[in-house]
C-alpha cells in the first residue's frame, strides 16, 4: 500500500460522494451528501465540505483530489461547460478547487471517470472496445474505442444519455434541449415518473397502494417493489429495460463494442432490467456485433465515478499504474 492516499469525488445530478481511496484502490472513508440546487456558491461550498469531511479521517496524507462531475467539460479553455443537472456554465472548476483546496485537483466528466474505474479495474477490464451507461438522475455515457478512452474533440463528449430513440418523445429533463432522448425513458428520475403512471392506472398495485399513503413513487421505491414482486413495479422496470436496450442496440450496431457496462442507482434492479435490454438487443441489433458483445453490471455498482475520479489523480502522480490488477473484492467493500 501506498503511503498516501487521494480523495475521489462524484459530483452527480443529486448526490455528492467522497471517498478515500488508496493506491490499491481500497475506500477507507465515504462521506455522502445530496448536491444543493439552484446555487452555484451552495454547491461549491458543498463540495470543499466533502472534501474537509474526508480528510479529517484519511488514515494517510492526502496527495490529491480527483472530480468527476455530471458537466460537460470544454478543454479548449478548462471548464466546466454545463450541466443539464448542476447550475454550473463556464466555470473553472479545477483552478477554483485548487485555489479552495489547497491540492492539487483533476477533473472529468463524471461517467468517463466511472469508464475509466470499470476499464481498469473493472467489468471492462481487458476490453479494447467498452461502452459504460451510467444510469442514476440522468444517464451519462463513457467510451473505450481501440483502447483509448475517449472524450470528443473538446473533451465534450460522449453524451451517450442524449441520443434520441424516439424523435415524437417527451422532452429530455433537465436543461437539455432534446426530445425523446435515452435519458428521457431510462434514468432514475424516468423509472420514477413511468411508476407513478402505473400507480394511477393501477391503485390496487403496491405502487398504488404507496402512491395512495402519500409515499413520493421515486425510481428507488419502484426497484424495491419490484424486488419485493409487485407485478406493476417489475413491469415498469422491465419496460425501462427495453427502452435501454433499444439504446444500447443503437452503440453496438455503430461502435461494436466486445462490452457494455450498465452502471448507476438503476443498476439496483439488476437483471430485471438487464434482461429486457439483453432481450431487445438480441432482436434489434446487426449480427455479427450482437453475438460479440457482452451486456454486464458495472463491478464497482454506484461507486464507479468516485473510484475513477481516484483513479485520474492516481495514475496522474504516479501512485498507480495503468496496468495495476483490480482490487478484491474485500478491498472495493471496505
Amino acid at each position: 500500500m501506498s503511503g498516501a492516499c487521494v480523495i475521489g469525488v462524484d459530483l452527480g445530478g443529486t448526490k455528492l460522494l467522497a471517498g478515500v481511496v488508496d493506491a490499491d484502490l481500497q475506500v477507507h472513508h465515504r462521506t455522502q451528501r445530496l448536491v444543493p440546487r439552484g446555487d452555484t456558491a451552495a454547491l461549491l461550498d458543498a463540495v470543499c465540505a466533502a472534501v474537509a469531511d474526508a480528510s479529517a479521517v484519511a488514515p494517510m496524507p492526502v496527495a490529491a483530489v480527483g472530480f468527476g462531475i455530471a458537466c460537460l467539460m470544454d478543454d479548449r479553455r478548462g471548464v466546466a461547460a454545463r450541466s443539464v443537472h448542476l447550475p454550473v456554465v463556464d466555470l473553472p472548476f479545477a483552478d477554483v478547487m485548487r485555489e479552495r483546496l489547497g491540492l492539487p485537483v483533476e477533473v472529468d466528466n463524471d461517467a468517463n471517470t466511472a469508464m475509466l474505474a470499470e476499464w481498469r479495474a473493472g467489468a471492462a477490464r481487458g476490453h479494447d472496445d467498452a461502452v459504460l451507461l451510467t444510469i442514476g438522475t440522468g444517464v451519462g455515457g463513457g467510451l473505450v474505442v481501440g483502447g483509448r478512452l475517449t472524450r470528443g474533440a473538446i473533451g465534450a463528449g460522449p453524451e451517450l444519455g442524449h441520443m434520441v430513440i424516439d424523435a415524437n418523445g417527451p422532452p429530455c429533463p433537465g436543461g437539455c434541449p432534446g426530445r425523446g432522448c435515452l435519458e428521457a425513458f431510462v434514468s432514475g428520475e424516468a423509472l420514477g415518473r413511468a411508476g407513478t403512471a402505473a400507480a394511477v392506472a393501477d391503485p390496487d398495485s403496491g405502487l398504488g397502494r404507496a402512491l395512495a399513503a402519500g409515499r413520493p413513487v421515486t425510481g428507488p421505491l419502484v426497484t424495491e417493489l419490484a424486488w419485493d414482486g409487485d407485478a406493476a413495479a417489475r413491469a415498469v422496470v422491465a419496460s425501462r429495460g427495453e427502452y435501454l436496450g433499444i439504446g444500447i442496440a443503437s452503440l453496438v450496431n455503430i461502435l461494436n463494442p466486445s462490452v457494455v457496462v450498465v452502471g448507476g442507482g438503476v443498476i439496483a434492479a439488476g437483471e430485471m432490467l438487464l434482461g429486457p435490454a439483453r432481450a431487445v438487443v438480441a432482436t434489434r441489433a446487426l449480427a455479427p456485433a450482437r453475438d460479440v458483445v457482452d451486456i454486464v453490471p458495472a463491478r464497482f455498482g454506484e461507486e464507479a465515478s468516485m473510484v475513477g475520479a481516484a483513479m485520474l489523480v492516481l495514475e496522474s502522480r504516479g501512485l498507480r499504474s495503468p496496468t495495476a490488477p483490480p482490487p478484491a473484492a474485500a478491498d472495493r467493500a471496505a
